[in-house]
């Protein structure tokens, strides 16, 4: 059978959409570091091998600088090694994202192949599974999210949309955009998670220096925090606060809501006094 290549595949989305694939019976080939860094040009070539489809995660993350002409070059070698299909996640309407999709296009279709791009809002498993929950879990997040909305979305709603596009089952050479069913600020969503968590979790709203040096404090790179607050300032500007219908237009169903994510995260323990320490 033919493989199924994930670049990323130990990240939210990509070890979700790995197990999908698996589960399916398919065979996969999962790309992380140390044999696959986005940061290593020397390590590019490991990925050069025919497939159905792959899946092409960026790391730390698409909006920064050298995303777009990375993603090019491998997507131009898998292409021109075979992969017939082309996934890529995405943000939604940032400079570096918008670039990054056309050279991916472009060099899908130079050789033939298909296809894809998922436009994402931020994760709600970034409340649980990252960055949030240290601070959740300990009763208080703070952050530099004010009013702005953001519609999060469903980490497994993205692979859901992605497998269906490396098997065959949803519509290539197009973008989708991939949005949770409604709009929340950050002290909402915290709200709902204290609901669900059954105890006290407070938000702060946070300028992006007292953040940087929280991170700083947590154990993070000075320079890495700095570049994850300009990421956070470029994205929570308020050119995401909009719904979509890409999972609707992908899987012919409804997005999952934030309060069914909150609510199996919290049963999970995800937030509890005992996942603080």
């Amino acid at each position: 059978m033919t493989t199924h290549l994930l670049i990323g595949g130990t990240g939210k989305t990509g070890r979700r959409v790995a197990a999908r694939l698996r589960d399916r019976g398919l065979p996969v080939r999962s790309f992380s570091r140390p044999e696959f860094d986005w940061a290593d040009r020397s390590t590019w070539s490991a990925v050069e091998e025919p497939a159905a489809a792959a899946y092409l995660a960026y790391a730390p993350d698409i909006t920064f600088p050298a995303a777009p002409e990375a993603l090019r070059e491998v997507a131009e070698r898998i292409a021109r090694s075979g992969v017939r299909r082309i996934v890529l996640v995405s943000g939604r309407g940032e400079p570096e994202a918008q670039r990054a999709e056309r050279l991916v296009a472009e060099a899908a279709e130079r050789h033939g192949a298909e296809w894809a791009v998922l436009r994402c809002a931020m994760f709600m498993q970034n409340f649980d599974e990252s960055l949030f929950q240290p601070p959740l879990a300990a009763g208080h997040l703070a952050f530099v999210a004010g009013e702005v909305r953001e519609p999060f979305v469903d980490a497994e709603d993205i692979a859901d949309v992605a497998v269906g596009l490396m098997a065959g089952e949803v519509a290539p050479n197009r973008a989708y955009e991939l949005t949770g069913p409604r709009l929340m600020t950050f002290a909402e969503a915290t709200a709902e998670i204290a609901a669900a968590a059954g105890r006290q979790i407070g938000y702060q709203q946070v300028s992006g220096e007292v953040l940087a040096a929280d991170l700083v404090r947590a154990g993070l790179p000075a320079e890495e925090a700095h570049e994850l607050v300009q990421l956070f300032d470029h994205i929570l500007d308020g050119h995401n606060a909009s719904l979509a219908t890409g999972v609707e237009e992908a899987l012919g169903r409804a997005p999952r809501d934030f309060t069914e994510y909150a609510v199996q995260a919290a049963a999970a323990g995800a937030w509890s006094e005992a996942a603080a320490s």
